[in-house]
């Protein structure tokens, strides 16, 4: 199993493609969607499925021409499946010039396994910056994925409609710092990070 970080959309959310020798998933397409067809393409590999981390408007932007292009379902929790259709929900009413507003998404996003040509995931639901955050577990390759949760020496904005200090703190405690210290956290912006580096030197959730 390998992951490819994209930097996408008008914030640089990081797009991450997880893939084989030919299979994949997307996971928060949040723009630019032409650059992810063309690592797809030239990798040669068939995409299953786009899964979302949550649905704010910086990770969802490439979604319908992805989901079209492809002819694949998109996956989201269930807290905030009205958020694809919804401008003031999803946040692009208020911070772009042309509200996102996409189909709802085609299977919920629950927390337990999940698996997908192949890719064995785990989900866990990790609300805090959003209602209906989840996270994405690989526990065969020692990562999470965690949108706008955890990041380096940082942690996900709180102060969007949905957003609550204290869940998103106790979703870090229960969700993250319960894995090994060595697996690596593949943020929603910046750069990677790990758990060990976090519980250690993070100023805003220590262990």
């Amino acid at each position: 199993m390998k992951i490819k970080g994209i930097s996408a959309g008008p914030l640089g959310t990081n797009c991450y493609i997880v893939y084989d020798d030919r299979n994949a998933v997307i996971i928060d397409p949040g723009g630019d969607a032409e650059k992810i067809k063309l690592f797809i393409e030239r990798e040669q590999i068939k995409p299953h499925a786009i899964l979302l981390t949550h649905a704010h408007f910086d990770h969802i932007g490439a979604v319908e021409l992805l989901r079209t292009h492809f002819k694949i379902n998109v996956y989201l929790h269930e807290n905030e499946m009205d958020w694809l259709t919804d401008p003031m929900l999803n946040g692009s009413k208020l911070f772009l010039e042309e509200p996102i507003v996409i189909q709802k998404a085609d299977h919920l996003l629950k927390p337990g396994e999940l698996r997908i040509s192949g890719f064995n995931f785990e989900v866990v639901h990790t609300p805090g910056h959003s209602p209906g955050s989840v996270s994405i577990i690989a526990h065969d390759a020692s990562y999470i994925i965690g949108g706008d949760v955890l990041f380096h020496h940082g942690i996900g904005r709180t102060d969007l409609p949905g957003g609550d200090m204290q869940q998103l703190i106790t979703s870090i405690h229960k969700e993250f710092y319960s894995l090994d210290d060595n697996y690596i956290v593949y943020p929603g912006h910046g750069a990677e990070t790990s758990i060990g580096e976090e519980k250690k030197n993070n100023p805003f959730v220590k262990q």
